[in-house]
């Protein structure tokens, strides 16, 4: 049976090109024991691919997560028919090996999300989701009353950590690019938000949406905004470092200058963390937070919104729009366009 792929030809620099890319066919293997042939039905495109791609060793194909459905197999853990969600990278179908352990980053069961669209487990029931659970709750421990800013906030992790800080109580201010994300994000119950791209004065603004400071900061960005927020934190204040998009496309050699951090955080003795999600994949952790979240879903406390590309050879596409702000919400691609 014949898979499609994408290769890597070489690494970024800059934003991504459709040429960085290529798209092949390969022959794939016979099943032998204890290995199952998995079909892509839904494909991922997130931020971190951006800076991990850098480890990859080019030509090599593309790291990415997708839900796929079992054609063939010969292990039992994984039956024809059953659905899985794993880092099988960017490709139509996967010879699997089905004896290895369930990991962020590797291949576990679909999980049981209660009647919820399976492309929820790429997104608000899987790495993004839990990257928000506990990037946020335990992190930053929110307390009921306390301000929260979110940036990065009309994305798949920022606007799940906003939901989540107002089922906890808080008041939460979102930044996000564009005037339409955040009206969206004013549908999902966040108290202010900001345009970065177009306000005249972050300060000043900011100053109105948190008028007794900032107590929690969950942070996508990094960078010259980032900067702004920490001027504004109240002591002891608590921040989650998920990520540094603001950096992710520069070119070689391309200086950026940002106010040196330390004295902010020393003098308002705040509490600044970095976490990777895969932290917490030990299984019964991961489904607690796979469930709290479909959990939250199903009950209307937490609303999602996805942004679909149809087609498995739009992934670069997909990915290229996703690192310039053009989704609301997660990301994925339809692998069969309908």
């Amino acid at each position: 049976m014949k898979a499609e792929k994408f290769t890597l030809l070489r690494h970024f620099d800059g934003w991504p090109q459709p040429s960085d890319f290529q798209l092949e066919s390969e022959e794939l293997a016979e099943l032998q024991e204890g290995e199952f042939l998995c079909e892509a039905e839904y494909l991922s495109v997130d931020p971190y691919m951006r800076p991990y791609s850098r480890n990859l060793q080019p030509p090599t194909t593309m790291i990415g997560s997708q839900v796929g459905r079992v054609l063939e197999s010969r292990c039992e853990r994984f039956p024809v028919g059953s659905r899985v969600v794993g880092a099988l990278g960017w490709r139509s179908r996967s010879v699997v090996k089905g004896d290895t352990p369930p990991a962020v980053f590797g291949v576990r069961p679909l999980p049981e999300l209660g009647g919820l669209p399976d492309s929820y487990a790429l997104g608000s029931c899987g790495m993004p989701g839990n990257t928000a659970y506990y990037g946020f709750l335990e992190l930053c421990q929110p307390k009921e009353g306390e301000t929260v800013v979110v940036t990065g906030a009309a994305g798949a992790v920022g606007s799940l950590v906003g939901q989540i800080a107002k089922v906890k109580g808080c008041r939460v201010v979102g930044f996000a690019g564009t005037d339409a994300k955040c009206d969206w994000l004013k549908t999902l119950g966040f108290d202010a938000t900001i345009n970065y791209k177009t306000c005249p004065d972050i300060d000043a603004a900011l100053k109105t949406a948190a008028p007794d400071g900032v107590d929690c900061y969950f942070d996508n960005v990094g960078g010259m905004l980032s900067q702004r927020i920490r001027q504004q934190m109240n002591l002891f204040g608590r921040i989650s470092v998920c990520g540094c998009i603001s950096s992710y496309n520069e070119k070689t050699g391309e200086e950026v200058k940002v106010e040196v951090p330390e004295k902010t955080i020393l003098f308002k003795q705040l509490r600044v963390e970095g976490f990777i999600v895969s932290r917490w994949d030990k299984e019964d952790l991961w489904q607690k937070g796979v469930q709290q979240m479909a959990a939250w879903i199903r009950d209307g406390k937490i609303k999602v919104q996805e942004t679909v590309t149809e087609g498995f050879e739009k992934m670069p596409q997909a990915f290229i729009g996703m690192l310039q702000g053009e989704n609301t919400g997660k990301a994925v691609v339809k692998a069969a366009a309908e």
